[in-house]
This record gives structure tokens, C-alpha cells and sequence, in this order.
């Protein structure tokens, strides 16, 4: 706790003597101002900031014997003041210049300079005093003198030292409305030309149960009642499974009962006897008291910025550089005392410990409650991913099985059955066997069977059982962590949001009698009509720039495919499908990353032209822009493939024309399942590999060298005596990479999520890969954020936010494009319609043939046909696969019936499929609730608990109150100065009941 001011002055004034080297470190102004908050800011200012007009210093060294020796006049471990005993809550940077003053010796006696700022910076930091000051204070050290007329000459300041200047005078007067808000500050000398300098702040108790109160925190009390715990077989099962992953558990500390809980009640300081309180410094933890100064930090204003609200606006102002809490200490070392940081890093943030579960109740308490939850989403929905992983292994292998007794694959690979098919190309393609597509045809069958389809419906299902399981522990966690109730906290503007209002009130300044007060406050939706407007057309723009590309990756297909299809050499001719298949996946890849990071930032800057008013409007704006540009970027080549290769492609004789000679490509024989697998699983693992992880570890790593290369070129070789050769906390996580949200974190998951969830059905092997990199992704996550990133400012958070939403809006989307991946992309349908329509015996012999449509050559366009066709036989009918008349029906080369039947089968389907997987996920959802049983009963049990508790504490109060009046009547009948006594001793009662009975009923209950 702080001392008191008197205190502070005196030692000040013994320790000058004492101690030179530190007053030439540090600058101590006298107590002779009336206007000067004691006790409260450390540290020195710039001398400038001393001699403000109104004369009003909030600057105050605290020296005692015990700074005298901690490391020169630093704390040790760097997380608290100088004088080692109050804790850093929170650490403001600035960068500094000063302005160059040049001297000039005159030959008669000096005259004192007349400017705002009278004192003289030497290049060391010091001040210069006058020749008079000197002889009247000889024995004075010169950190101490207030009136200096040092010789120097005016000169005008440049715009860039006018600008540093306003910035100081901003910094001074937000820091002394800090202190007038009850923080306390200490501040390091300003002795370079140029540097960087910190600002460490302090709460005492007084302004933590202020703000306590304000922010209605929810803090325990002193009573503990039991947690009522399923029983009967659940019980069992549980203490079973706990005690078969006991090494799977982080060794981190746990309550003694975990079957009591403390019951939470916000914060009242007319309520303080509720609490445990057993020490003042520790009641509030860090996050919580870092929470609380971030909190007058964004509420302080500052006229001398045009009244700007908070310190986020100071920031975008550049006044100050960066601000952040504390992390709790190194987080390496064998030596040093165990910190939460150094736990989180062993059992959690280490790739070492990936087999471990995750300590969520530690993340939470050490990052709050909306870093938590994403931790906590992350690592169920990882859980979630190891029965789907499962399931398609199981139908991979199921693929791989029943191979070698598919009837059509058998079909094609047949040598005996061969079918003459149509030339790909004009001219330089001649006719082909089927029967050379044999291996397409066999790999397709790992993708394309039956079970596919039932694991489409199991992902469906396995979406909302993961939803449904999310809300649950959500509930849970909230009820833990004393989130039920949390009410919305109002949130400031944002600076853009202030500096746009600003700029409307002076602009209608001239026409006040056309504009109502409400909205000269405030921006209309007339004020955002022009960035909604560029927003609009900024991402069609965008979203027509995806297509573009989607069609640049095709172009290229066909034109390198024709380009290899008349080449001399046979291996090459032999492989064109596989080579410009893996190339344009390639580029696609390529594509998909370059425009994911330019999207990334668009979307930033269109959502800064709608100016949103708060925080969290710009996140969930943001958050739609962003999802909406990188799904259409990400899932727009698979789309293609899916949906729209193939499928116009005309026939022999009538084909469609891209571009003059190059036809549409068309699928693979076996059909563009297998081509749709390839690119979803290189685009999926090219992502997780090369965006989430390499991007992840890269990109933090450059910019911290950048910036280390940056402070290096921009340092001086002055020698700084001040400077500590162990560096300060504040030091180190200034070092670190700022932490800039959520959203990149959570972004990656969710189209993740999408790949797992949308075209599973000809990919089911997606799910283990997710999982693979998930295991890696919550570790590198973890490291992240406790070695790379400074500590987020807590924030209470109840659930994730709008991320739900866009998950529930996926899993819908799934089923309509897993019920349309299996009805138009694969061959189960008309496999089906064969079976049971058109099959003799019932079986899948003929499918082949039945698929394949006759074309008379003869029908050839001229010009097209095969030049030096090397064919064995003379061809007079080609086969190509469709469902069309053949060439001697009155209606050749027009749709068949078959045609028509397969089609209603697949519309049929995708509404069958589409139904009966809505239904059985809203019985799922039924099914499960979303609170859980014991939980519901648990807030209504703590509800009537605390209502218990109130009464008996009150009852109890005033028992005390009462059994002191008798005790007070008592003692005064029995003195013979009965009526002299009696008023002085009640008047003692009634001066010290506020803090002795309050002191005393705090522990008289015990549970």
C-alpha cells in the first residue's frame, strides 16, 4: 500500500544527501505547490512537463532505504514499483525527441529567458540552473531546482517539435486526470535526445473496490456450499474415465474441494464483510486488477485532445506507443520462483505436453473469460473430431475393401469388353478404350459407395450433436466461472468513431437551424451511406475477383490440356489428366493464399469506412466481411468441380467452345468425385500447412525482427547509466507482438469446419487430417500466447459470439451440399436407378454401357476429326457417357428417358436427404438440453443460498450492534460520570463502529 504523502516528503528530503547517483537518475520536485497530487505518481517527467502555465506537477518520487539497493533503484523481477512493493497493474510506452536548444555565451550578465519552458535540457538528461541559483543553493543537488535561466537563445520550433510538444502536454494532462482518478504512476527520466519510456501504473485498494463495485464483479464470499454430483452409473463412469486419462491430466493446482464451491456475489464495499478478504494486495488477482485500470483507461478523457475518450484513442493518435499489462514473469528458467505464466508454459503451451488435457480454468483465470472460451471451444471441438475420424477411416477402408468386387470398376478394367470412346480434343485427340481409365475407375470407388452416403449423414448429425455439446459446456463454464447473469457492459466509442463526429459538429457549425440536437451527436445512416455503398460494391468487386481467378485456373486446364494432348511424346500424352489436375491445384492453392491475406485486410478497411460506433459492432462486422470473402475464396474452385465441371459440355458433333478451337473440359470417366477429392484435400492440408502453421510461426517471428531492427537503427549511441543490465518486465513484453483479437484464430477453425463439414461425402478422410492439425494448432496456439504475444486485456465474455451463429448456419449448409455432392457428383443415384429400374437380373452388370450413349462419326464436324488416327480398327461408332438418344432414333442425340429418370431421382433425393437430416437433427437438438440438469439446479440452489446467506450476516449484525449498545449502557450506569461519559462514549462507538465492527464481523462467520 502506499505511503502516506507527508511521509513521502520527508523521506525525499532525508535521502537527498544520501543518495547523488539516484537524484541524478531521477527529478524530485518540492511540496510547495498547492495544487500537488502526493502519493500518487513516481518517477520523473520530462523537465518541460514541470512548467505548465497553471503550474499544477503531479510528479512525486517515492524513496525509502529499501530502493537503495534493489538493483539500482529497480524492483527486482521488474512487476512492481521501485520501492518493491506495490505491483505494476498496468504499463503505458511512448516514444519521446527532444528538441535540440542551442546556447550561446553573452558577454553581459544573463537575463532570465521568458518562454513557456524556462528549463534548459542538457543532453544528459540534467537541468541547468542559473549562476545566481547557484550561489544561493550551493549544496543543493540541481534535479532540485525549480526557477532555471539557463543562457539560451529562442529559436522556433519545427512543425515535427511542435508536434512532440502537443503530444507531451497531452500525455501530462491524461496522466494527471489518472491520478486524480486515484491511480498511482511512476515514470523513468527522460535522458536521451530520442528514446522509448514507460509508464507504470498502480491501483491501490481504495480505487480496485471502487471500480469493483462499479464494474459489478463478481468476487467469492466466505460462504461454500456443496455441488450436488450426478450419481448411479454416470458417477462411476466418470470416476472410471478419470482415473484412466489421471496422466493425461496438466499438473496444475486444483481446489482442495472440488466438491464446494465459494459463492459469488458482485463486489459492494458497503458489503465488504461478505468477502473473504485476507489480504488486500492479493484479493483482486492480476487479470482482475489489470481489468479494472484498462477500465479507467478508456473512460479518461483529455481536453487537450479534443476531449478524446480513453487511451485507444490516444493510441491512434500516436501520443502513446503501446498499453498493456503485465505478464506474470519469464515463463523459462529452473530458478526462479513458479509463476501461472511458467505453469502454462510447462503443461500446456510446450509441444511436449500435446497428449495433455488443457488446463482451462488456469487459461482462464491467467487470459479471462473470452480467451478462455475459445480455448475451451477449440479443444472440444478437437474431442468432437476423434469419433468422426473414426467413422470415415472406417468408411476409407470400406472403399478399399469392396474394390475388387465392384461390378462397374470390373467393367471398365475389363480388357474383353472394350468400348471405343470418343476423341477429348479436335483433331490431335484420337479414340481411346475405356478400359485404359481403369485405374480412375478403381480409385473413384474409395470415394464413391454406398457408405459415403451414410457418413454424410452422420457428419450432419455429428455437426448439431457438437453444437448441442458446445452449449452445454458453455452453460457449464459460465456457471463455474460466475458468468450467469452477466450483464452487457456499455462500451465507449471508438476514436474513428469520435474523431467523424468531431469533424460533423464543426462542419455544421454554419447551419445549426437545419440539424436537430440528437443528431449532431451521433452519425446517421446518411453520414454511412457513402461507405455502405463502397462496402457494397467493394465486395462484388471482390467476390467477382474470386470468379475471376476460378476462371483463370479452368483457362488454364484447357489449354494446357490440349497443349499436352499433341505432344509426340507418349508418357506425357498418356498423363495429361493427372498433370494439369495437380497443377491447376496447385495454383488454385497459390491463388487462394494471396487473395486470403488481401482479403484479410479489405475487409479491415471497408469496415473502417461504415465507422462503427463500438468495439464490438467493428468485430462482428468485420468477422461477416472476412468469413463471407475467404468461404467464396476458399470453397469457390471446389464449387466448380463439384457442381459445374462436366456439365456443359455439349456432345460429339455439338461441343461447347471456350474460346475458338478449345472445348469445355469434361469430367474423368469415372467421373469428377475423384478430381473433387483432390482438390479439397490439397487445398485443405495446403492451408492448415502452409497458412495456419507456417504463416502462424513465420510471420510473428519477421516482425519481431523487424522491430528489433527498427529500435536498434533508432537508438543512439548515448550512454544510458539508467539502464538496467537485467531488463524490466515492461522491457520484455514491449518486445513482444501485440495481441490484435480473436478472429484470425477463430476464422482458420471455422472454414476448417467447413472442409470437415460441406463436402465430406467425397472426402472422408477430412476429419483425421483436421484432427491431426488441431492437436498441433491448440499447442502452437498456446505458445502463442503465453512466450510471443504481450497479455490480452481480460475481457468477460458469456458465450463465443457470432461464431456460433456462422457455425449453426454451416452445418445447415452442409446437408443441402452434401445431399447435392451425392445426387450430381457421384454415381449413387443412377447406380440405384439402374439397379432397380433398368437392370435385367437385378444387378450391377451392364451399369457401363447403360451410362454410354453411340455417336456416328460420321456426324463429326469437318475439321475436327482425328488426324493419323493410329487406332487398331476402323471406327464407325464412338461412345461417350451421357443418356441420349443413339444415331438411328428418330430423335438422335436428343435426351433419352433415362436421362429424365436420374434426374428426378437426384431432385428427389436432395429434398429426401435434405429432410429426413433436418428432422433428425432438430430431434438431436430436442433431445438435448441446452443447460444441463445438475447445472439448473445448482443456480437455483445458489440463488436461495445466497438469500440465506444475506439474512443470517444481517441478523448477525445486528446482534453485534445491539450486544455493544448494552455493553456500552452497561459500562456507563456503572461510572459515577455517568452523563459526562455517556455521550463521549457513544460518540467513540458511533466514530468506530464503521471500521471496528465491520473489521470484527468479518470474522465471525465461518463455514
Amino acid at each position: 500500500m502506499p505511503s502516506h504523502p507527508t511521509q513521502n516528503g520527508k523521506q525525499r528530503a532525508e535521502s537527498t544527501g544520501r543518495s547523488s547517483t539516484y537524484n541524478n537518475k531521477y527529478l524530485t520536485v518540492p511540496q510547495t505547490r498547492p495544487s500537488v497530487h502526493f502519493g500518487r505518481i513516481n518517477g520523473a517527467f520530462e523537465p518541460s512537463a514541470c512548467r505548465e502555465a497553471h503550474n499544477s506537477s503531479i510528479i512525486n518520487n517515492y524513496l525509502d532505504g529499501t530502493q537503495m539497493g534493489a538493483r539500482g533503484g529497480t524492483s527486482p523481477g521488474g512487476m512492481h514499483f521501485r520501492d518493491s512493493k506495490r505491483k505494476v497493474d498496468y504499463v503505458l510506452t511512448y516514444h519521446y525527441r527532444k528538441r535540440a536548444v542551442q546556447h550561446q555565451r553573452r558577454s553581459g550578465s544573463p537575463g532570465p529567458l521568458h518562454r513557456p519552458s524556462s528549463l534548459a535540457i542538457i543532453s544528459n538528461g540534467k537541468m541547468g540552473k542559473s549562476h545566481s541559483e547557484q550561489q544561493q543553493n550551493p549544496g543543493q543537488n540541481a534535479p532540485q531546482q525549480q526557477h532555471v535561466q539557463p543562457e539560451a537563445q529562442l529559436i522556433e520550433m519545427s512543425p515535427l517539435d511542435a508536434l512532440e510538444k502537443e503530444k507531451q502536454e497531452q500525455r501530462e494532462e491524461y496522466e494527471r486526470n489518472l491520478v486524480e482518478a486515484g491511480l498511482e504512476i511512476e515514470k523513468d527520466i527522460e535522458n536521451k535526445s530520442h528514446g522509448l519510456s514507460f509508464v507504470r501504473i498502480h491501483a491501490p485498494w481504495n480505487v480496485l473496490s471502487r471500480e469493483a463495485e462499479i464494474l459489478k464483479i463478481k468476487m467469492p464470499t466466505k460462504k461454500m456450499y456443496e455441488i450436488k454430483e450426478e450419481g448411479g452409473i454416470l458417477k462411476k463412469l466418470f470416476e472410471i474415465w478419470h482415473k484412466v486419462t489421471e496422466l493425461l491430466q496438466p499438473k496444475v493446482p486444483q481446489q482442495n474441494n472440488t466438491k464446494m464451491k465459494n459463492l459469488s456475489y458482485p463486489f459492494s464495499r458497503e458489503k465488504i464483510y461478505l468477502y473473504n478478504i485476507k489480504d488486500k494486495d492479493t484479493f483482486f488477482d492480476n487479470a482482475t486488477r489489470s481489468r479494472i485500470v484498462r477500465e479507467i483507461l478508456k473512460r479518461t478523457s483529455c481536453s487537450k485532445a479534443k476531449n478524446s475518450m480513453g487511451i485507444t484513442t490516444l493510441i491512434a493518435n500516436n501520443v502513446y506507443d503501446a498499453a498493456y499489462p503485465l505478464h506474470d514473469g519469464d515463463y523459462e528458467g529452473q530458478n526462479d520462483d513458479m509463476n501461472e505464466r511458467k505453469l502454462l508454459y510447462r503443461e500446456w503451451a510446450r509441444y511436449g505436453a500435446f497428449y495433455k488435457f488443457q488446463p482451462i480454468d488456469l487459461i482462464r483465470k491467467y487470459f479471462g473469460e473470452k480467451i478462455g472460451l475459445y480455448f475451451a471451444w477449440l479443444g472440444l471441438y478437437t474431442e468432437f473430431l476423434i469419433p468422426s475420424s473414426v467413422v470415415g477411416i472406417i468408411v476409407f477402408f470400406y472403399g478399399c475393401i469392396t474394390m475388387e468386387s465392384d461390378i462397374p470398376s470390373q467393367e471398365m478394367c475389363d480388357q474383353n469388353k472394350a468400348f471405343t470412346m470418343c476423341p477429348l480434343c479436335d483433331k490431335s485427340c484420337d479414340y481411346w478404350n475405356l478400359s485404359t481409365a481403369c485405374a480412375t475407375a478403381r480409385a473413384s470407388h474409395l470415394f464413391d459407395n454406398p457408405a459415403t452416403v451414410f457418413f454424410s449423414i452422420f457428419m450432419a448429425l455429428w455437426a448439431t450433436m457438437f453444437l448441442e455439446h458446445w452449449k452445454r459446456l458453455q452453460m457449464r463454464l459460465s456457471y463455474f466461472w460466475d458468468l450467469t447473469g452477466l450483464e452487457e457492459e456499455e462500451e465507449h466509442p471508438r476514436p474513428e468513431y469520435e474523431t467523424k463526429v468531431l469533424q460533423k459538429k464543426l462542419k455544421n457549425e454554419t447551419n445549426e437551424d437545419n440539424i436537430d440536437e440528437d443528431e449532431k451527436e451521433k452519425l446517421t445512416w446518411r453520414d454511412r451511406m457513402p461507405g455502405y455503398l463502397v462496402n457494397f460494391a467493394s465486395i462484388l468487386f471482390m467476390i467477382a475477383l474470386t470468379f475471376s481467378a476460378v476462371f483463370g485456373v479452368i483457362v488454364y486446364r484447357i489449354i494446357t490440356a490440349a497443349a499436352l494432348s499433341i505432344s509426340k511424346n507418349q508418357s506425357t500424352r498418356s498423363n495429361v489428366r493427372v498433370t494439369v489436375t495437380a497443377t491447376a491445384v496447385i495454383i488454385n492453392l497459390v491463388v487462394i493464399l494471396v487473395l486470403d491475406e488481401i482479403y484479410g485486410v479489405v475487409a479491415k478497411w471497408l469496415t473502417e469506412m461504415e465507422v462503427p460506433k463500438t468495439e464490438r459492432t467493428f468485430e462482428e462486422r468485420l468477422i461477416l466481411k472476412a468469413f463471407l470473402l475467404k468461404f467464396v475464396n476458399s470453397y469457390a474452385p471446389i464449387f466448380y468441380v463439384a457442381f459445374f465441371k462436366g456439365r456443359f459440355v455439349g456432345r460429339p458433333g455439338h461441343y461447347v467452345y471456350v474460346f475458338d478451337g478449345y472445348r469445355m473440359e469434361e469430367c474423368a470417366p469415372g467421373g469428377c468425385l475423384m478430381e473433387l477429392c483432390i482438390q479439397l484435400s490439397i487445398i485443405m492440408l495446403g492451408k492448415q500447412l502452409i497458412q495456419n502453421n507456417l504463416f502462424e510461426i513465420g510471420i510473428p517471428k519477421l516482425k519481431k525482427l523487424f522491430r528489433k531492427l527498427k529500435d536498434e537503427r533508432t537508438e543512439t549511441k548515448e550512454s544510458d547509466s539508467t539502464h538496467s543490465k537485467h531488463p524490466q518486465q515492461w522491457d520484455l513484453d514491449y518486445s513482444l507482438e501485440p495481441f490484435t483479437g480473436l478472429t484470425p484464430e477463430y476464422m482458420e477453425m471455422i472454414i476448417q469446419f467447413g472442409f470437415v463439414t460441406l463436402f465430406v461425402a467425397s472426402f472422408p478422410l477430412a476429419p483425421v487430417f483436421a484432427l491431426l492439425n488441431n492437436i498441433i494448432e491448440v499447442r502452437l496456439d498456446a505458445k502463442k500466447f503465453v512466450s510471443e504475444l504481450r497479455r490480452p486485456d481480460t475481457v468477460r465474455a458469456k458465450d463465443i459470439g457470432i461464431w456460433y451463429n456462422i457455425l449453426s448456419g454451416i452445418g445447415k449448409f452442409s446437408v443441402i451440399i452434401n445431399a447435392f455432392v451425392i445426387s450430381v457428383t457421384s454415381d449413387f443415384i443412377p447406380r440405384l436407378v439402374y439397379q432397380y429400374a433398368y437392370s435385367q437380373n437385378g444387378t450391377m452388370h451392364g451399369f457401363i454401357n447403360h451410362t454410354l450413349s453411340y455417336f456416328n462419326v460420321s456426324h463429326l464436324k469437318a475439321g475436327t476429326q482425328p488426324e493419323n488416327s493410329q487406332f487398331e480398327q476402323e471406327v464407325v461408332f464412338c461412345r461417350f457417357k451421357d443418356y441420349r438418344e443413339p444415331p438411328w432414333s428418330p430423335d438422335q442425340y436428343e435426351f433419352s428417358k433415362q436421362y429424365w429418370s436420374v434426374l428426378s431421382a437426384r431432385l428427389a433425393f436432395v429434398i429426401l436427404f435434405q429432410n429426413l437430416v433436418m428432422f433428425l437433427s432438430v430431434l438431436v437438438d430436442w433431445m438435448i438440453p441446452d443447460i444441463p440438469k445438475d447445472i439448473s439446479e445448482q443456480i437455483k440452489k445458489e440463488k436461495s443460498v445466497l438469500v440465506d446467506f444475506f439474512l443470517k450476516e444481517e441478523h448477525e449484525k445486528l446482534k453485534l450492534i445491539e450486544s455493544f449498545i448494552m455493553c456500552d449502557r452497561n459500562r456507563n450506569k456503572s461510572e459515577t460520570k455517568g452523563r459526562r461519559n455517556r455521550p463521549a462514549s457513544f460518540c467513540q462507538f458511533s466514530r468506530s463502529q464503521r471500521g471496528s465492527f465491520t473489521s470484527f464481523s468479518s470474522q465471525h462467520t465461518e463455514v
